[in-house]
């Protein structure tokens, strides 16, 4: 067996039905689940139809490439979406299924393992950032977020003998948990240590639809483009963006998203596609197209998770340390003035009021002296806005009678 698997930490929903095991929730409570972020808004129909219209393509092998006219539809809305120069659809951009296996899959192609490698991460952090580095022979290197900083990383603390062996940064922007977007100073920043250092960016952008304020959330290639790194001679150099259908469009279950940026860094990924054999279906890829082309159904969507937060958040306000974050659809709260651990106050809350959340120490690791998750919670505001409402009202409760 491959020795890296030991290296593999339990994943945080079976570390969540263990912190459950033997807890009978109170029956006189409807089950509320606000710990996994899976959408919950119906998939609009115009996709469902797309998908049942192009069932004959299951007869066809695809292409690891995918069609020109899926490349197209992709290249078209990151021009559209963040104001930048066409991309080239045949060198630029790739569909991928869904965003998670894509960036899992990225660290194996570019990670040389007999190099002592480094993978950089965000703490807390997508557990897939972790499991890639190890699987590639690398090691992983955290940094913390800091509430203080709107829960931004500060990657200026980490030591230029770290960053000499990093070949890879993963980053989450808007980020998981806390929703935090990277500045264009950020990405400025970042920018010159990968010309300094060599090593990829992978910008995971996942939730970069789903935001609270006016303006969209920036982007890494728009940023790129407005710090003039669009139109050198190697456009876009080792930083490659990955987005996905399954939050913007509530399509989690068809598995598609796309891989945009270098050409140079997406030519030996393809390669490596080629071989790991990760095409994505005709009729898949024709109801991507259509999702790519529609916007009134992201604003919809979004409206909704507007209308969530505006319910939700005030009540969570009363009893817990918690702000409107930038972007996504968590809730990142802060447990410490009730006394309980994350751990604590999560058990509890689902034996009293059967309202699943998840323990934000289980979303990170102990690095550089603590666990940046320790004693907060993370509440994902998918299901609809009553249910939503009723599940902060019980938290509002439970959290009272802890206080008397």
């Amino acid at each position: 067996m491959n020795p890296h698997l030991d290296k593999l930490q339990t994943y945080p929903f079976e570390k969540l039905r263990q912190l459950f095991a033997g807890v009978t929730p109170n029956a006189a409570y409807s089950p509320i689940s606000l710990g996994m972020g899976e959408p919950k808004h119906p998939t609009p129909p115009f996709i469902q139809q797309a998908l049942a219209e192009n069932l004959a393509g299951l007869a066809n092998y695809p292409t690891t490439l995918g069609t020109e006219a899926l490349r197209g539809a992709i290249a078209g809305w990151l021009e559209r979406r963040y104001g930048i120069p066409p991309l080239n659809p045949a060198t630029q951009v790739l569909p991928v299924n869904g965003s998670r296996e894509a960036l899992f899959s990225l660290a194996q192609a570019v990670i040389d393992p007999a190099a002592k490698s480094i993978v950089v991460s965000p703490n807390p952090f997508y557990q897939i950032y972790e499991g890639a580095a190890y699987l590639a022979g690398a090691e992983p290197y955290f940094v913390n977020s800091d509430p203080a900083r709107n829960f931004a990383c500060d990657y200026d603390s980490v030591p230029a003998s770290v960053w000499e062996r990093v070949q890879l940064l993963y980053l989450c922007s808007p980020g998981n948990p806390a929703g935090a977007v990277l500045t264009l100073t950020d990405w400025e920043n970042l920018f010159a240590l990968s010309e300094r250092h060599g090593f990829i960016i992978a910008s995971d952008e996942c939730y970069s639809e789903i935001y609270h304020g006016d303006e969209p959330p920036l982007g890494a290639l728009q940023a790129a483009h407005i710090l003039g790194l669009a139109t050198v001679e190697r456009p876009y150099a080792r930083l490659v963006v990955f987005s996905s259908l399954s939050k913007r469009s509530n399509v989690p279950g068809m598995r598609s998203g796309f891989v945009a940026g270098d050409a140079e860094v997406l030519k030996k990924f393809l390669m490596y596609r080629t071989y790991h054999g990760s095409a994505m279906s005709l009729p898949v890829q024709a109801a991507s197209i259509a999702a790519w082309n529609d916007e009134t159904h992201v604003e919809s969507n979004r409206e909704q998770y507007r209308a969530k937060f505006a319910a939700v958040t005030p009540l969570i306000q009363q009893v817990l340390d918690v702000a409107l974050p930038d972007a996504g659809f968590y809730l990142w709260a802060d447990v410490s003035r009730t006394g309980l651990s994350d751990t604590e106050f999560a058990r509890r809350l689902y034996a009293e009021y059967n309202v699943t959340v998840l323990p934000g120490s289980f979303l990170a690791r102990e690095a550089h002296g603590v666990n940046p998750g320790q004693n907060r919670i993370r509440m994902a505001l998918v299901a609809e806005t009553g249910e939503g409402r009723e599940a902060a009202q019980r938290i509002v409760q439970f959290c009272n009678t802890l206080t008397k």
